[in-house]
C-alpha cells in the first residue's frame, strides 16, 4: 500500500516534518490571514474589528474569532473580495436552495485557480498515472469550471482526461464511457452508481466519487458492477473545490492542509470537539487572495479519524460526510432523517437504480414518500420496505407512528441530471409559508 502523495506534497510546500511543524505554518499564516482581510475586506475590517492576529498564539486561540456563516456571503459578496476587480479570474455563483435568500458568489483570483489545479494534480495521482485515461462526468463548458480544472492537472503528470459533462442522458454517457476507452470514471457518486447498473459490462480501474456525500453502499455497488477500486473526494466551491481525498487505505480523507486550516467543532455549542466525536467542518483559506473565508462554517458533518492512517501518513484524516446540517430534515421527538441515511439503506437494495424522497402533511401526519427506480425489478418496492422498517435507525420511529411511510416506483426521471443535488423535499414547509 502505497502512501498518500498528500504527504509529500503538503510536507513540500509547508516545509513541515510532523504535526508540530505543520501546526506552526498553519498559525503563522492564519496570523497573516487575519491581517490581510482585515485591511482588505469592507466585510472583515468590521467583522474583525476587535480581533487581533498578534493575540493568536496557538492553534486553540483560533476558537476565539467570529465565523463566517453561508447567509453572510449571500447578502454582501462583493465585500469579501480582497483584491481589484481586474484581478478576478473567476466568479462561480452557487443558487440557494428555497425562496429566499440571494445567491452565493464566490470569487477567485488565476493564482486562487492555480492552488486548486496543484492540489488536483497531486491528489490524482493517488488514483492515476499517466498510463490512464479518465472520464470526467463534471461540468466543463467555460473556463475553469471544475472539469476543466479536472482535466488540467491530469496533464501534469500526463494523463489524459476525457471531458464529458454532467449526466443528462444515462444512454448517451454509458456509450461515450465505453467508447473512450477510458481507465478511470469520476463524477457524482448516484450517477455513477446508475450508470454502472445500466453498464454492469464495463470495467475501470478506478472512480473518483465527488460533489456530493459518497455512502458506502455506492462504492460497493460500483465495485460489484465495474470490478473498480473507489476513491470519493470532498470539497465545496467555498473551499476552492478541493478539501480532501482518500487514499489506497480507503480510511477517510487526507485533508489539503497546506492552503486550508480545518476544525469540528459542536453546531450547537460552537466548541471544538475531541478526535473521534462528530461535528461541524469549519475551515479557514490561508493561502488564497480574492476571497480568502475565515472560520467558514460549512454545515458538513464529519469527525476527525484517530491514529495515523494505515497508508502510513501522519497526517490528519476525516471521516466521510454523513450528511448536511441545513438538510437535515425533522419530525416529532427531535428525530431527524438525511439523505445519507436513506442511501445507505436504499442503495443495497437488488435493482434499484435511484429513488427520490418526500415528505408531506398527510391530514396531520407527517408521510415520508420513497418513490424508486428499478425497472425490471417489481420486487424492489417490497424489498426497499423490508429495509426501511428493519433499519435500527428508521425502524423505531416507524413501528411508533412517529411518521408514515409509502414506498412506490416511478419512472427515469427518479436519477439525477446535470448538477442536481439529491436531498430530501420537505414540502410541509412549503405548505406553511404559502
Amino acid at each position: 500500500m502505497k502512501i498518500t502523495p498528500l504527504d509529500s506534497w503538503i510536507n513540500s510546500k509547508t516545509g513541515a516534518r510532523g504535526a508540530s511543524s505543520l501546526h506552526g505554518y498553519q498559525l503563522e499564516l492564519f496570523r497573516e490571514t487575519l491581517d490581510f482581510v482585515k485591511g482588505a475586506s469592507r466585510f472583515y475590517s468590521e467583522h474583525l474589528s476587535s480581533t487581533c492576529a498578534a493575540g493568536i498564539n496557538r492553534l486553540d486561540d483560533v476558537r476565539h474569532i467570529p465565523f463566517t456563516l453561508p447567509e453572510m456571503l449571500m447578502r454582501h459578496p462583493h465585500d469579501f473580495v480582497c483584491v481589484p476587480p481586474d484581478d478576478i479570474g473567476r466568479i462561480v455563483t452557487l443558487p440557494t436552495s428555497g425562496t429566499t435568500g440571494s445567491p452565493k458568489r464566490i470569487f477567485f483570483t488565476p493564482g486562487d485557480q492555480e492552488l486548486t489545479l496543484d492540489f488536483f494534480h497531486h491528489g490524482m495521482t493517488t488514483l492515476a498515472d499517466e498510463n490512464d485515461r479518465v472520464m470526467i462526468f463534471l461540468p466543463g463548458k467555460s473556463e475553469g469550471s471544475v472539469g476543466r480544472l479536472l482535466r488540467r492537472s491530469l496533464e501534469r503528470f500526463g494523463c489524459e482526461g476525457v471531458l464529458y459533462g454532467p449526466i443528462y442522458d444515462y444512454d448517451d454517457a454509458l456509450q461515450a464511457l465505453a467508447a473512450s476507452g477510458a481507465t478511470i470514471a469520476a463524477g457524482l457518486p448516484a450517477q455513477l452508481f446508475a450508470l454502472s447498473c445500466i453498464g454492469p459490462g464495463i470495467r475501470l480501474k478506478s472512480v473518483l466519487l465527488c460533489s456530493d456525500h459518497v455512502s458506502q453502499a455506492v462504492s460497493l455497488g460500483l465495485t460489484k458492477a465495474w470490478g473498480c477500486e473507489v476513491f470519493s473526494h470532498y470539497g465545496m466551491t467555498e473551499s476552492g473545490l478541493g478539501g480532501g481525498v482518500d487514499c489506497s487505505a480507503h480510511s477517510g480523507y487526507h485533508m489539503r492542509e497546506a492552503d486550508l486550516l480545518f476544525e469540528i467543532i459542536d453546531p450547537v455549542s460552537e466548541a471544538p470537539v475531541p478526535d473521534g466525536e462528530r461535528g461541524e467542518i469549519v475551515f479557514t483559506t490561508l493561502t488564497r487572495r480574492g476571497m480568502p473565508l475565515v472560520r467558514y462554517r460549512t454545515g458538513d458533518m464529519s469527525y476527525v479519524i484517530p491514529g495515523r492512517c494505515p497508508c502510513g501518513s501522519g497526517l490528519r484524516r476525516f471521516g466521510h460526510i454523513s450528511g448536511r446540517i441545513p438538510d437535515m430534515v425533522g419530525f416529532r421527538a427531535d428525530f431527524t432523517l438525511s439523505m445519507p441515511i436513506l442511501d445507505e439503506i436504499l442503495f443495497c437494495v437488488p435493482g434499484l437504480l435511484g429513488f427520490t424522497a418526500d415528505i408531506d402533511d398527510d391530514g396531520g401526519r407527517d408521510l415520508l414518500t420513497i418513490t424508486i427506480f428499478s425497472p425490471g425489478n417489481e420486487q424492489a418496492v417490497q424489498e426497499a420496505g423490508t429495509r426501511i422498517r428493519n433499519d435500527r435507525y428508521l425502524g423505531e420511529p416507524i413501528a411508533g407512528g412517529l411518521f408514515e411511510i409509502c414506498i412506490r416506483h416511478g419512472g427515469a426521471g427518479v436519477l439525477t441530471y446535470g448538477n442536481e443535488k439529491r436531498n430530501i423535499v420537505d414540502r410541509r414547509q412549503k405548505r406553511r409559508t404559502r
